[in-house]
């Protein structure tokens, strides 16, 4: 295996400094009754950060939203009972000498009338489009809007508060903030709608509310994909020069780290470069990357016919990675599926010890350990 020198070397931006460039990828787990994180969670992200994760993102923790929940038994953000637990899970991330974000989430459209906490209340959503041509729920009004920007506001001061070490705002897969930028779940009329420039202004006011609530060293976490959940052609934009100009606001609005999803990292985003998805965006932006995208498994995460969630895969070399990683294509890695079936991933491969990580089943997914 090629020398992972590079990918166990330490890494700083504004408060956070990491251990090694190893990010935890976040990852829905629904193990959180009355959405409300418990000892299941809290020894579940303690067991990856003894295991070696530098930086922990947590599973997406919906916002103090009405409408920000889309599936039974997520954790909530907010809340008396929801906070403690997050601090009991901050707490044992830093006793193993991890660091912890957590990923701040509001579904949009993806919402069904009856999941809690929310009760009947219908997807909130740009223009109330799930998908191109198919309307739901509810179109976001001027006030809902600021209402959402809000409570992420809030959930950042609580990150901050509870001790957390960054946040990362979930603007990928065809969640709200995607429901805004990707032009299918976007047909609005006003200054929120039309070209890619105003889809984005949503999220750019959002991440300037947060990062001014959060102050200039608070590192905020911004994922982002062209894919969505509803369509995995989908694309926000097409080239070089058209991502630039929709990452560089988004940077000067105050992200300080781009967590670029892709279902495979190794995939080229652009004809005639190897760059992938996190490599054009260092390069454009000047920010740091994360990449992420069936790291360390030979598959990708999800069926092309969606039949089921979160794939089997068989574990895999990381040779690949480690040659871009040492090339400065992108700064941070994020790891997922290998991760639920190998808590101590990070370490055995620290320690050379690929040989003995366990494939990935998806009937992992069944238990939290």
């Amino acid at each position: 295996m090629t020398s992972t020198n590079k990918l166990f070397s330490s890494y700083k931006i504004g408060s956070l400094q990491l251990k090694n460039r190893i990010v935890m990828a976040p990852m829905t787990r629904a193990f959180s009754t009355n959405n409300t994180p418990n000892t299941l969670n809290i020894e579940y992200y303690r067991k990856r950060a003894a295991g070696g994760v530098g930086l922990i993102i947590t599973e997406g923790t919906i916002v103090n939203h009405i409408a920000a929940s889309g599936y039974d038994n997520v954790p909530a953000f907010f809340g008396e009972d929801a906070l403690a637990g997050w601090k009991k899970v901050v707490e044992s991330v830093h006793e193993e000498g991890g660091k912890i974000a957590p990923q701040l989430w509001h579904v949009g459209a993806i919402r069904k009338p009856g999941i809690e906490p929310g009760g009947n209340v219908p997807g909130y959503s740009p223009s109330g489009l799930i998908a191109p041509g198919r309307k739901t729920g509810h179109e976001m009004s001027k006030k809902d809007i600021d209402d959402v920007i809000q409570s992420f506001v809030q959930g950042a001061l609580d990150a901050q508060s509870l001790g957390f070490d960054a946040i990362e705002i979930h603007g990928a897969h065809g969640y709200l903030i995607d429901q805004f930028f990707w032009e299918g779940t976007n047909t609005r009329k006003d200054e929120y709608g039309g070209s890619l420039a105003n889809r984005s202004r949503f999220a750019i006011e959002l991440i300037t509310q947060v990062r001014r609530a959060v102050g200039a060293e608070f590192p905020i976490i911004f994922r982002w994909s062209q894919w969505k959940g509803q369509d995995y052609s989908a694309r926000l934009v097409d080239s070089p020069e058209a991502l630039k100009q929709f990452l560089v606001p988004l940077a000067d609005a105050g992200v300080s780290i781009f967590h670029c999803s892709q279902r495979r990292f190794w995939e080229s985003e652009f004809s005639g470069s190897d760059l992938n998805l996190a490599g054009w965006t260092t390069k454009l932006t000047g920010k740091p990357a994360i990449t992420v995208g069936s790291v360390g498994l030979d598959g990708d995460f999800l069926p092309e016919d969606k039949a089921g969630a979160f794939n089997s895969a068989n574990t895999t070399n990381i040779d690949n990675l480690i040659k871009r990683m040492d090339k400065d294509e992108f700064q941070l890695v994020a790891v997922g599926r290998a991760l639920i079936a190998n808590p101590d991933w990070a370490n055995k491969v620290k320690f050379g010890q690929i040989n003995t990580l366990v494939a990935f089943n998806k009937h992992n997914l069944k238990e939290l350990v």
